[in-house]
């Protein structure tokens, strides 16, 4: 596996775990419909949370707004709704993106809740 993958996986480890440790639940990782791919579904009382995860080292800085496109924005929304209407969950959905920061051998996680809204 690809340096870059390794750490990608860590990353998303990592943000399960914090929202673990927040109240959430893991529902599902690595939910794909057609092109989209959500890394992480977690649900805390009735709000479903579509993670999107950011990892990145502290040589490489850029903002977490400029890394989530509006193509991907719609990929995911539409995901997210395939999801919600599969599973026939009756809950309020809201976009968050988790960024892991490495710097050094210490890691920062950020959360940003609603980081973008339904297009």
């Amino acid at each position: 596996m690809a340096i870059h993958n390794e750490f990608g996986e860590k990353g998303e480890k990592l943000a399960e775990a914090y929202l673990r440790k927040n109240g959430y639940q893991i529902v599902h990782k690595n939910y794909r419909y057609l092109k989209a791919e959500i890394d992480i579904i977690a649900q805390k009382g009735d709000i479903l949370a579509v993670v999107e995860v950011k990892s990145r080292s502290s040589e490489y800085w850029q903002d977490f707004a400029d890394t989530v496109r509006e193509k991907k924005i719609k990929l995911l929304v539409k995901a997210a709704d395939h999801y919600v209407i599969s599973k026939d969950l009756d809950v309020e959905v809201r976009f968050d993106i988790i960024t892991v920061l490495k710097d050094g051998s210490k890691f920062k996680i950020d959360h940003w809740e609603n980081a973008f809204y339904h297009f």
